[in-house]
């Protein structure tokens, strides 16, 4: 008996994918910028820097570009949509 209940639990699989909005393409490439800020203090008349590494997806079929911020809004948009379905 505990195995037929066992088996009427399981739970099906989803995988959703996060799409492009212009062309509904799945598929992205990660693109880095890499730069150096410069800035004075008030206490020297040295400048100071920050090494700056900045990071878009680009959708591969339309060049669309997203943020890491764009991607995780998106995919935390599915928790929510799944967890409304339980």
């Amino acid at each position: 008996m505990l195995k037929n209940i066992l088996e009427d639990v399981r739970m099906e699989e989803i995988q959703d994918y996060f799409l492009c909005e212009n062309c509904g393409g799945r598929d992205f490439k990660l693109v880095y910028n890499f730069s150096m800020r410069f800035h004075g203090v008030n206490f020297s008349d040295d400048l100071i820097y920050d090494r700056l590494t900045g990071e878009v997806f680009h959708c591969s079929k339309c060049d669309k570009t997203y943020t890491r911020k764009d991607i995780e809004k998106g995919l935390n948009e599915f928790k929510k949509k799944r967890k409304g379905e339980s």
